[in-house]
């Protein structure tokens, strides 16, 4: 279900605007040097090891700039990769293979990045039941892409926009002037299919969180111990979740805790960009 995620005519779009910000005005390195008749073959290697991610939308730089081009692929999204793996051939006229390669790789290098260093986080929780997932610290206007990714990369997702759930961090509750006062006056107006999420740093405001009916708790920046204490705590009055400080060397003793969730923006804003080129 995961490629549900990214509809083609969002996909279309945003390749569609991505293109025109990269070709501007013409290609003048290609157009002035490649004529119709000019086919060349080439192929899609990585140069590095890792989980590929955005084969789909690659497919569609090349589709938007010329439906001919065609793609024969020999991994799909969510496969492992490594060093010297062909993953496709591509073929066709040579202007717009050479104009569309960067805006290509662009979104397959960056996908696949993220989707590789979301899978590092998940497997070094393996044995504990936490899922790691994202944020909404993401790039602008490429949150789809991303979020995709880390699910290609077999994290979670948390909210994908501020109408997905409530998150009363500690500049709404000082608006309030209470936990309790938030959760109430928020639980009056929102939608029955809405969870309240609190942002907590402290033990007493977890107290006051179970108290107020909260859905979720967020252990903000705890040590293990508090965390801990936190747990037992809630015992499973709601769900939690863990943030702040997630890292890959701190990420497993998190999760031996018990949350239920590990949020973390590394495993989008720290992502590297994978090593994928296109070779003739």
């Amino acid at each position: 279900m995961t490629k549900f995620l990214l509809h083609n005519f969002m996909i279309e779009e945003h390749v569609k605007a991505a293109l025109k910000e990269d070709i501007g005005f013409g290609d003048i390195s290609t157009d002035y040097l490649a004529s119709d008749s000019d086919y060349i073959e080439a192929q899609l290697n990585t140069r590095q090891e890792g989980i590929l991610c955005g084969i789909d939308v690659l497919k569609t730089v090349f589709r938007v700039l010329d439906p001919e081009i065609q793609i024969k692929t020999y991994f799909k999204d969510g496969d492992k990769i490594k060093k010297g793996d062909k993953i496709a051939d591509i073929s066709g006229k040579a202007r717009y293979i050479l104009t569309g390669e960067r805006t290509a790789l662009n979104y397959i290098q960056r996908m696949s990045g993220i989707a590789t260093e979301t899978n590092k986080y998940q497997e070094a929780i393996a044995p504990y039941r936490a899922k790691i997932v994202d944020t909404r610290k993401t790039t602008p206007n490429f949150r789809m892409f991303e979020k995709y990714a880390v699910k290609v990369g077999n994290g979670g997702l948390h909210r994908f926009n501020l109408s997905d759930c409530v998150m009363l961090k500690d500049n709404h509750i000082k608006l309030a002037g209470s936990i309790e006062l938030a959760v109430k006056k928020v639980r009056e107006n929102i939608s029955h299919a809405h969870k309240i999420e609190v942002e907590c740093d402290t033990f007493e405001q977890v107290k006051d969180s179970v108290k107020a009916g909260a859905d979720i708790i967020m252990l903000d920046n705890m040590s293990v111990a508090q965390m801990k204490d936190c747990v037992n705590y809630i015992a499973k009055r709601a769900i939690v979740e863990a943030s702040g400080n997630v890292n890959l060397s701190t990420v497993n003793e998190i999760a031996s805790v018990g949350v239920d969730i590990i949020s973390s923006s590394a495993i989008v804003a720290k992502a590297g960009t994978l090593d994928i080129g296109l070779d003739m």
